[in-house]
């Protein structure tokens, strides 16, 4: 029997129409490694705090790759919501940012029904009219929530009189998830919303939940990471795209015990090394060029060693390809803009579909 919650709080329409808010803290949320944070929607559990590096602990409170499913029936939805930080960068938009994406589950698939976002710097609660002009019949939704902020609350309004509840269909597997550990670009920057970031894209593509464990300029190979990614219980697939923010020397230093850590937690689980991007400034720009290509071949030495020594279930992806090479698919030659952020997709969906059959 579906499970129908309602908040006490009712807000008048300019139409004479009432919002009831719904609290989604106890809805299902993707993308996490457990449910047992300190908040409901980060990314990290308490008992890292004191472990893992102040930049890495701030930036999980961050809810990358989090999204939270629901069910309704009502012809219109709202957001109301709060964030931790209420940040602003320059070269990403605020929607982005901070803001909020709405699948519907149409057809089979996953689509686009609606953003959410305020003007810049704006402070304490927002509330947004996501989508409106629906058919009202009970349909399934996946909320993402914002890439480079945290959310405090997070409440849904729909009129008085429509239903949410629970989820009803598996429209994802999340029995056995993709767990993704990277930079920036991973943890999605600089997409304009967070249905762009490339994690995002390749959960509704693979139908499968993604675990989003990026972290901004502090993907540095650290140990207590790596052995929080082996608490999932069950993963897929594990992918590695650490590139541009280890350089050589700390590729060589700690990149086979990092990996060490995975396997002997889970040592039949596929795992795919990526290459830093070919940085569209290193045309003209040979610093940048000295920079990917020193890092890229330390994570070339480092899986050839891991192959040397006998380990299997092993994938490559080189830099090639990865966001084309006509210099179109960032914001500021390093961090991807939506056309980055698919063209990204496009090659890992390739590469992890090929890892997920060697578990067959």
């Amino acid at each position: 029997m579906a499970v129908f919650l309602f908040s006490a709080a009712a807000f008048a329409l300019g139409d004479g129409e009432e919002t009831v808010w719904t609290d989604m803290s106890p809805y299902p949320v993707i993308g996490k490694v457990c449910d047992s944070t300190t908040t409901r929607w980060e990314r990290l559990t308490r008992d890292l705090e004191p472990l893992t590096r102040k930049p890495v602990w701030d930036l999980g409170h961050c809810s990358s790759g989090l999204a939270i499913r629901f069910r309704t029936d009502s012809p219109s939805i709202r957001l109301r919501w709060s964030c931790i930080l209420d940040s602003h960068m320059g070269h990403m938009a605020d929607c982005g940012n901070g803001g909020a994406d709405l699948y519907v589950y149409d057809g089979g698939k996953w689509r686009f029904a609606g953003s959410a976002f305020t003007w810049a710097l704006t402070k304490g609660m927002k509330e947004h009219l996501m989508v409106s002009g629906m058919n009202p019949e009970p349909r399934e939704f996946m909320l993402y929530l914002p890439l480079y902020d945290g959310v405090k609350t997070v409440e849904i309004g729909i009129p008085e009189g429509r239903v949410i509840c629970q989820p009803q269909l598996r429209t994802l597997d999340t029995e056995r998830p993709v767990v993704m550990y990277g930079t920036s670009i991973l943890q999605g920057g600089c997409a304009s919303r967070p249905g762009m970031a490339y994690t995002n894209i390749l959960e509704r593509r693979l139908g499968r939940e993604v675990v989003n464990l990026g972290f901004s300029g502090n993907a540095k190979l650290d140990y207590e990471i790596a052995s929080y990614m082996t608490r999932v219980d069950n993963p897929s697939v594990f992918v590695l795209d650490f590139g541009p923010n280890s350089d050589s020397t700390l590729i060589c230093e700690k990149g086979e015990r990092f990996f060490d850590i995975l396997r002997k937690a889970h040592p039949q689980t596929p795992v795919i090394f990526v290459e830093t991007e070919i940085y569209p400034s290193s045309v003209v720009n040979m610093d940048k060029r000295h920079e990917y290509e020193s890092r890229n071949k330390a994570i070339s030495n480092l899986f050839r060693a891991l192959k040397a020594r006998g380990e299997k279930k092993l994938l490559y992806v080189p830099a090639e390809g990865l966001i084309g090479l006509d210099g179109e698919a960032t914001v500021d030659g390093e961090h991807l803009t939506d056309l980055g952020m698919m063209r990204y997709a496009g090659v890992m969906e390739r590469y992890i579909r090929k890892a997920l059959k060697m578990n067959k």
